[in-house]
């Protein structure tokens, strides 16, 4: 705890004269009571409850370390006759651009592309987005068509399309990387185009997968509206750079067929992680490609009541508490294991990019209101694991996953079922059994019985029990019996990493091609993306 009457920066900005920051903590059922929090501010700061004019706060977050579950709220309060000045979000405005602006071109619009072509405006610079999958309304029919129809668009699916990957898997904004950027400004922009004000004070803001799509929209139609310019279904095929140097970008229309070829001088590269035909674009040109670390497992579900009550030690969640998570974290055969994208009330969700191939992901929406939890159970891989397998190269992470994906999908019947186990059978020996039933689960296409600790490479799976069986030592209720395996969940983050230099952020090869975000290996989530893609357009417009 900080002393009661400390001043501090929030978010880079320093805490007003008339005012002052204090740390309180008071159980979190009685947070919805003014009142009573008012007391806890004058117990903390040691005056006299009708001594505090007024407060707000600035900051939200929970101690469910025992019970009571406690609130940790960081307040800014006014005393006596002292007044609270103005906080309001700021608003950006995206001016439009004059005629002869000149244009940077974007590869994608997910949050690095999104973010850098509102920023490059800010910079008079005019942002061309070519986007291989269809703007966000249109893209929900291709989402229903993999989970009633099995069938996957390689160029519209949970992976591609206006928003990117975190449009339809939750929209969590948390980042441990506060060195990155304007932390505070990013959220400031969701909040201006539809956001809930509540995402700047809570410690681990989340939208939800219901409300940001309209937030998504109205961000391209500002960019729209200031002279930008967006092309849907336009998967890019060429990067032309002869001598060194950007020159044009070619990309074809997946309805027509027809091939557009635009002269361009800077091109930001912002395509996710999953894009394997761009990484290996970027391959056979000769350009530097390196491998990278990333990990993959399953998802595990669980029924939300049970989280809800390991996590408040039986504590009743009430109107005040919302749906817990968790963050587990171990070492087993000399690798790391962790969870990953926990969603509480969520869904597992079909993520493939590809037809022959199962993938999972999961989302939750903004009320977490779904009756299971579900998350990423992952085990940490090095280049090394995937070439004693046998898969070698540049891109042989790519190709490692694709496998793993693939045999999913045949175990599934070669369809968008996915393979699953029980918790208890995954762990009942070394090698695991066959579960005879399965429990209900979320994930809408269906599961299949098998045993994933014959299915996954053992590489993976060994690891994955082992750190089950910690995880269930520090959480015993943990091993519930209705606790569900469905594999894979493969797309962490990518295998691969398109080089920049860390000053001019261009890529050592090719002057003028920027890597940015996720599939540049340069972020990993919503807001790092975000603040990624600011970062390269700034470096565009210093140029």
């Amino acid at each position: 705890m900080k002393p009661a009457n400390s001043r501090e920066k929030i978010e880079g900005r320093k805490a007003p004269d008339a005012s002052r920051l204090v740390d309180i903590r008071f159980p979190v059922q009685v947070s919805g009571d003014p009142a009573r929090v008012r007391q806890a501010i004058a117990k903390t700061l040691g005056c006299r409850v009708d001594a505090i004019s007024d407060y707000r706060v600035m900051r939200k977050n929970l101690d469910a370390r025992k019970r009571p579950v406690l609130a940790m709220w960081r307040v800014e309060v006014a005393l006596e006759d002292e007044v609270l000045p103005p906080n309001e979000p700021a608003v950006t405005n995206f001016s439009a651009l004059p005629e002869d602006a000149r244009a940077v071109h974007i590869v994608g619009a997910g949050p690095a592309g999104l973010y850098a072509a509102l920023s490059l405006i800010q910079h008079g610079l005019r942002p061309v987005i070519i986007e291989r999958g269809q703007p966000v309304r249109q893209r929900r029919r291709d989402l229903v068509s993999i989970t009633r129809e099995h069938r996957v668009d390689p160029d519209s699916n949970y992976c591609f399309g206006e928003g990117g990957a975190g449009t339809y898997s939750d929209g969590k904004l948390y980042t441990r990387s506060h060195k990155r950027g304007d932390i505070r400004g990013a959220l400031e922009w969701l909040v201006q185009f539809g956001a809930d004000p509540s995402i700047l004070v809570d410690a681990h803001p989340h939208i939800g997968t219901n409300k940001l799509p309209q937030i998504i929209e109205r961000m391209r139609e500002a960019v729209v509206a200031a002279g930008g310019h967006v092309h849907f279904g336009s998967r890019v095929v060429d990067i032309t750079a002869p001598s060194g140097r950007v020159e044009a970008l070619e990309w074809v229309d997946s309805a027509t067929g027809e091939r557009t070829r635009a002269e361009a001088q800077h091109v930001i590269l912002a395509t996710g992680h999953s894009a394997r035909d761009v990484f290996e674009l970027v391959d056979s040109k000769g350009w530097t490609l390196e491998a990278k670390p990333f990990a993959m497992g399953v998802r595990i579900e669980h029924p939300q009541t049970l989280i809800d009550a390991i996590q408040y030690h039986g504590e009743e969640r009430g109107e005040v508490l919302p749906p817990a998570s968790y963050r587990l974290v171990c070492q087993a055969n000399g690798r790391g294991v962790h969870s990953f994208c926990m969603c509480p009330g969520g869904i597992v969700a079909p993520c493939a990019t590809e037809q022959e191939q199962v993938v999972t992901n999961g989302w939750s929406p903004s009320k977490r209101n779904n009756p299971y939890a579900n998350s990423g159970m992952v085990v940490q891989l090095e280049p090394a694991d995937w070439e004693a397998l046998g898969f070698r190269g540049v891109l042989g992470g790519l190709a490692f996953q694709r496998h793993v994906e693939r045999i999913c999908w045949e175990a599934a019947g070669q369809s968008q079922r996915a393979p699953a186990q029980r918790l208890a059978d995954f762990l009942a020996s070394k090698r695991g059994r066959v579960s005879k039933h399965l429990p209900t689960c979320s994930y809408v296409p269906g599961v299949v019985s098998v045993n994933l600790r014959e299915l996954l490479p053992a590489v993976i799976s060994d690891a994955l029990a082992k750190g089950l069986a910690t995880f269930g030592k520090r959480m015993p209720r943990y091993l519930d019996q209705d606790a569900l395996l469905i594999a894979p969940e493969s797309r962490t983050s990518s295998p691969v990493r398109i080089p920049r230099d860390r000053e001019n952020l261009m890529h050592p090869d090719v002057n003028g091609l920027f890597p940015c975000g996720e599939g540049g290996g340069y972020a990993g989530g919503i807001l790092s993306a975000a603040l990624d893609g600011m970062r390269v357009a700034a470096a565009i417009a210093a140029k």
